[in-house]
């Protein structure tokens, strides 16, 4: 029994659409009958399951007869919401044969992005666990616009098990893992096993192999990692297209693990640094990233540009002159504030700004060091 696995309690499983529907756009009902054995068997461990599941857009194109390709975003929104039924009706109907409970929950990036509302989907969460029934977890597309979107499920598996407080999530795909190489391209590929740290070389193996049906490529399944590594959860990218394919984890484990990072963070710190889409960027100086390190909220003096518009409260990167990443927080401005203030010193701003504001630009209880 593969160890990672055998240490978790709460399990994230996503299933990509490729896994689930076949080329001619048919789901594929003895794949889904062996899955829901794979999952009864967790159940019978008490673990607690959370599935994510794509796949609408495309049962919808299927009973319209349309070509997926060509949809325009407000027509794909009602092709969702035809699809979604049809999804959740083969869900229904082949997990009750295993006596398994479903339910369903659609998020959207503002459910989660918004500290009350993801406590209160993580409420929901466990309360389905404890009536022993598996949340099946879709974007909510019938309602999400481009700006307010995942864009894809493995951004939104990533978030769900954060929220959830997962110890693992596992990204059922149509390749084995992480490969040296892109296997289609070059046949001496080796399979990476382990990643402890996601590092350019990694990034740069990434490369975006996306399929037919399917939003993300490797890239997206690398931010649903660096979620996971700092959210303290274990995460797998493994072959879905097998039967069985929890049990193939276990039984040969070809697949490749994201192990965390330890994690000091608290809940709050682990929901900013998972954020999926910051509205806004800080340019800051030398000084101020070394302020940062030491634990040091950011002050609006080491502050040297201000890109994207965001409001105050809204979650924004901070870049350093390499235009690395070295944090992430909650603005306590807006950008046109900051715009005002930035260079300044804090005894300034009630003078640019003509009203009593804070002093720090992000609080050091707002932000996380990267």
């Amino acid at each position: 029994f593969n160890m990672y696995l055998k240490k978790s309690k709460t399990i994230v499983i996503k299933i990509g659409s490729t896994i689930l529907i076949d080329e001619k756009k048919i789901i594929r009902k003895k794949w889904l009958t062996e899955f829901a054995k794979d999952i009864k068997e967790l159940l019978d461990q008490n673990k607690n399951i959370i599935l994510v599941s794509s796949g609408a857009i495309a049962l919808g194109c299927k009973k319209l007869n349309l070509n997926k390709k060509n949809l325009k975003l407000d027509k794909s929104q009602a092709i969702a919401s035809i699809g979604q039924i049809e999804l959740m009706n083969f869900f229904n109907k082949t997990f009750a044969g295993n006596k398994i409970n479903i339910s369903q929950i659609l998020l959207t990036l503002d459910d989660t992005e918004q500290r009350r509302r993801s406590l209160n989907a993580k409420r929901t969460f466990e309360n389905l666990f404890d009536l022993n029934f598996v949340p099946i977890v879709n974007e909510n597309d019938s309602t999400a616009t481009t700006e307010i979107k995942y864009g894809d499920n493995d951004r939104l598996a990533s978030r769900v098990a954060q929220i959830s407080g997962a110890d693992c999530l596992i990204l059922l795909s149509d390749v084995n893992g992480l490969y040296t190489k892109n296997p289609k391209l070059d046949k001496n590929v080796k399979l990476i096993k382990e990643i402890k740290n996601i590092d350019k070389k990694i990034e740069k193996i990434s490369t975006n192999s996306i399929s037919e049906h399917g939003t993300g490529g490797m890239k997206t399944k690398i931010d649903a990692a660096k979620i996971c590594q700092l959210s303290g959860c274990f995460m797998a990218i493994a072959n879905g297209l097998l039967n069985r394919p929890i049990q193939q984890i276990n039984r040969k484990n070809n697949c490749t693990w994201f192990l965390p990072k330890v994690s000091k963070l608290d809940a709050r710190k682990k929901w900013i640094i998972g954020s999926v889409s910051p509205k806004g960027r800080l340019i800051i100086d030398d000084g101020a990233k070394r302020a940062l390190k030491k634990g040091k909220s950011l002050l609006a003096a080491g502050i040297k540009e201000v890109l994207g518009k965001f409001n105050k409260g809204d979650h924004i990167k901070i870049i350093d002159n390499n235009n690395e990443e070295c944090g992430r927080g909650l603005s306590s401005f807006s950008s046109d504030e900051i715009n005002k203030i930035k260079g300044h010193h804090s005894s300034n701003i009630k003078n640019l700004l003509g009203y009593i504001a804070k002093s720090e630009v992000v609080h050091k209880d707002d932000m996380v060091e990267i």
